[in-house]
């Protein structure tokens, strides 16, 4: 193999092993040579040389009353780690954790280290499984970050940014009494969307106005009702979510209000709902595939113990705007 790739023969143990330490013309080089050969390397003794299982768990640690699965946030999450682990040969474990049971037979399955790394989505400053799996020593890094805690290993979006974005936009736009209806402010998403909403307000000198949601559009719905009876004068409402805004267009148009020109509707996440919505709804786009791939690259680092420190990357959102507002 080392002879038809030209290269060393610890330069093929290396790509036969997933480093990362390998050129890219030499592993370019290794790869054509394992195809030309028809080389298949004999998994069970790899694993057994590596120490490694070549599969990576995404857990998704959730409350079982909480509804994230109409947002498209874990869909592309999946599809962008699958692809960033694929690259190194990784296959990619989803597993949920819903109920107390759930949680501490994952555990141990993860301490057993029946995978070589974790990414973690656990939403609960108060859930103990991020503080475990740390400590345990497997490789773990978070998706987003749950609200108290501070992982060393973690991968969010400026979630704070891309609500200034938005509200800006309304403000820009010469909306004066601009509402928010918030995230559930136990999860960090919807703390900083608050957040930013709030910062615009104070620097236009504006009052905020304020429903909560849980993310979902049936809370949407309830809390738009309740903002029209409280404040039948607001021109904009910014929702921090796609879901929640679409709750809100149904009432608002229920009631007589005319969009964008009576009131302007911004949401969060630019899910597939938004581009369908009526009017099409301006929202704030999050780079869900690219914080996927990003995931895989920090645990495929901390695999390879490339660096002892830890690393988060925040990636930034961008604003799309549609009829609207």
């Amino acid at each position: 193999m080392a002879a038809h790739a030209g290269v060393g023969r610890g330069t093929v143990s290396r790509v036969i092993n997933g480093s990362a330490r390998v050129s890219q013309a030499s592993r370019e080089a290794v790869l054509r040579a394992v195809r030309e050969l028809g080389y298949v390397p004999n998994s069970a003794a790899r694993a057994l040389v590596r120490q490694r299982n070549d599969t990576v768990a995404l857990v998704v640690a959730v409350e079982e009353e909480r509804v994230f699965w109409e947002e498209p946030y874990f869909s592309a999450i999946v599809r962008g780690a699958t692809a960033g682990l694929a690259a190194r040969g990784l296959q990619l474990l989803l597993a949920i954790a819903q109920s107390q049971q759930d949680r501490n037979r994952l555990t141990d399955f993860l301490k057993a280290r029946h995978v070589d790394g974790v990414l973690l989505s656990s939403l609960r400053g108060s859930d103990p499984l991020p503080g475990e799996l740390e400590r345990s020593g497997i490789p773990t890094v978070l998706v987003g970050r749950p609200v108290g805690y501070v992982p060393n290993w973690s991968v969010d979006v400026d979630n704070v940014d891309g609500a200034r974005l938005a509200v800006r936009h309304l403000v820009e736009r010469g909306r004066r009494s601009i509402a928010t209806i918030t995230g559930p402010l136990d999860l960090q998403a919807g703390v900083d969307r608050r957040t930013g909403y709030r910062r615009v307000l104070q620097e236009s000198s504006l009052h905020p106005i304020e429903e909560q949601g849980d993310f979902t559009r049936a809370s949407g719905v309830a809390a738009m009702h309740k903002l029209l009876v409280n404040h039948p004068e607001l021109d904009a409402v910014f929702a921090a979510s796609d879901s929640m805004a679409t709750g809100a267009l149904q009432v608002l148009r229920q009631s007589g209000r005319r969009i964008p020109d009576d009131v302007a509707v911004v949401g969060f996440d630019d899910s597939p709902v938004a581009a369908d919505a009526d009017p099409p709804l301006t929202t704030v786009r999050q780079p869900f595939e690219a914080m996927g791939q990003e995931l895989a690259r920090l645990l495929m680092a901390r695999l390879d113990n490339e660096t002892a420190a830890g690393e988060k990357s925040t990636l930034r959102s961008s604003l799309v705007v549609r009829q609207s507002s």
